[in-house]
């Protein structure tokens, strides 16, 4: 076999290198991380402790009412947003709604996860390190190459 037939071989069993586009992967990282968020807590309603609260009208020690779920929601729809946002908005503030929600939302599901199960801590563990990447490819996110005259 020739060099040639040898190299072809070769690179015939090696995966092309894909880059995907920063706003791509965190939109992608957005998405996942909804999807665990959403199970951990449908998981939460085979729990019969939790079942109890809700038969009591609280949540966490929070009534549940207007106020609560109208919070709840808005707590929902930011990151459901940001998975689209990520895709369409300029930049620099994407960037910074990057950095700054993916921060603010890993404290509060640290701190929502204080004391809980086991599957439940796991969740939320897997989450905060989903929006740790988000912080990592929000601050190394490429700046476009400067064209030379």
């Amino acid at each position: 076999m020739s060099t040639t037939q040898t190299e072809k071989a070769t690179s015939a069993k090696k995966f092309e290198p894909a880059n995907v586009n920063v706003r791509i992967k965190i939109s992608g990282l957005w998405t996942a991380m909804l999807f665990i968020f959403a199970y951990v807590d449908i998981f939460s309603l085979y729990r019969p402790d939790f079942r109890a609260d809700i038969e009591a009208g609280t949540i966490s020690g929070f009534t549940v009412n207007q106020s609560f779920l109208l919070w709840t929601t808005i707590y929902i729809v930011i990151p459901s947003l940001m998975v689209v946002g990520t895709l369409v908005l300029r930049p620099a503030i994407n960037r910074i709604a990057n950095l700054v929600l993916s921060i603010i939302y890993a404290l509060t599901i640290i701190a929502g996860a204080v004391g809980e199960w086991n599957y439940y801590i796991l969740g939320s563990a897997i989450e905060v390190a989903l929006l740790a990447a988000i912080v990592y490819n929000a601050w190394t996110w490429p700046k476009p190459a400067m064209h030379q005259p």
